[in-house]
């Protein structure tokens, strides 16, 4: 499977998602929904975020220009919010999976489509 096809399929094919992208550990965009574009210095900034927890704590994120408030940030997830909306970003061993949710979408619907991509791409080495 083509990493486009997990965005679009297991993602946000999953109904519970809006936009998402995989973005590599070592930085670069795999995949992307059509018009969600992360910047190098947004995709830093996450990568960094699970090297440094405290700065996202603090300073949120920004995706696609948008700025999120952190909620909770562990060695494998953040979970931001903005407004009714918000994001889950998880990451595996290559990669890190952000996945943005539109009310009315909960982060309860959202978060295990994310988590559960995770776990397996975890498991076949990725």
């Amino acid at each position: 499977m083509s990493w486009q096809a997990y965005v679009d399929s297991n993602l946000v094919g999953s109904g519970k998602v809006s936009k998402a992208a995989i973005v590599g550990l070592s930085g670069g965009v795999w995949a992307q929904s059509s018009g969600f574009q992360l910047s190098t210095e947004e995709q830093h900034a996450l990568i960094n975020g699970f090297k440094n927890p405290d700065t996202v704590q603090t300073s949120g994120v920004k995706l696609a220009g948008q700025k999120f408030f952190t909620l909770s940030v562990n060695d494998r997830s953040i979970y931001v919010k903005k407004a009714a909306d918000g994001a889950v970003i998880v990451k595996t061993k290559q990669a890190i999976l952000v996945a943005e949710y539109d009310a009315p979408i909960q982060a309860g619907e959202a978060t295990p489509v994310v988590e559960n991509l995770a776990d397996y791409l975890i498991s076949v080495g990725y």
